[in-house]
């Protein structure tokens, strides 16, 4: 099924507004903070992979890549019961006709 292009634009500019409010969280700009911590102390070793700074590195990245593709699906899934709840609210010409 595809969708027309208005509303295609409207999900795409909704995006990037979930989005960009995620970037600027508090919460999220302390995670990516710690984050890029870890990774800075990961150029003091040598053999990186094996340091335990790389494993703590690899763990926070992981962790606020999760939060961050978690506060983006819940935020879609509200959005769609959203539309859902929207579009089943609103009769459709052809329902009109037949109460008429």
């Amino acid at each position: 099924m595809d969708f027309p292009r208005w509303m295609q634009r409207a999900i795409q500019a909704r995006l990037e507004e979930v989005s960009s409010r995620i970037e600027h969280d508090p919460e999220m700009s302390r995670v990516r903070g710690e984050t890029d911590d870890a990774f800075e102390v990961l150029f003091a070793g040598k053999d990186i992979e094996q340091t335990p700074e790389y494993a703590e590195w690899e763990n926070r990245y992981i962790v606020s890549k999760g939060i961050e593709n978690e506060r983006l699906y819940m935020q879609g899934l509200r959005d769609g019961i959203q539309l859902t709840v929207s579009l089943l609210g609103q009769s459709t010409p052809e329902e009109n006709n037949t109460e008429a």
